[in-house]
């Protein structure tokens, strides 16, 4: 599980990016059904950044330079790894992370990252996504209950 902060009051392009990666993350977790390729996470994950104004496509900055997530098991990284031609169906049981990042080199970086699991009747987080830049760590939520 990776969150990102901001110490102090987030920009307004802290605040869009943020959400741009919570929206690239929300869409590749309902990517992940059973019988989906691996890389069908990442192709949605990385289609709505890549569509956002001034960010790049194919791997490049500012943008998602890397794959959208790996497998979780006895090893922190494995296979399967969430990228670009990896057509492993999706099977019930697989765990993996989804975590698109998003850079801005010389400004700043964005990865909100949770992992899921494929159920029978498709995917499930085993943590929950943030809900804001405001309380990435879900202090606010957990105060509330």
């Amino acid at each position: 599980m990776t969150r990102s902060y901001v110490f102090g009051t987030p920009s307004d392009r802290q605040r869009e990016v943020w959400e741009l990666e919570l929206a690239a993350q929300a869409a590749g977790f309902a990517a992940a059904l059973p019988g989906n390729p691996c890389e069908a996470v990442d192709k949605s994950a990385r289609s709505l950044i890549e569509a956002a104004p001034g960010f790049e496509s194919d791997y490049k900055t500012p943008g998602l330079p890397h794959r959208t997530g790996h497998g979780i098991g006895l090893e922190v990284h494995e296979e399967s790894f969430i990228v670009r031609g990896n057509n492993r169906p999706l099977e019930t049981g697989m765990c993996f992370s989804i975590e698109p990042m998003i850079c801005i080199y010389g400004a700043f970086g964005i990865r909100l990252e949770d992992c899921a699991y494929i159920a029978e009747d498709g995917p499930r987080w085993f943590t929950k996504p943030c809900h804001s830049i405001d309380d990435p760590f879900g202090y606010e939520v957990m105060a509330e209950a």
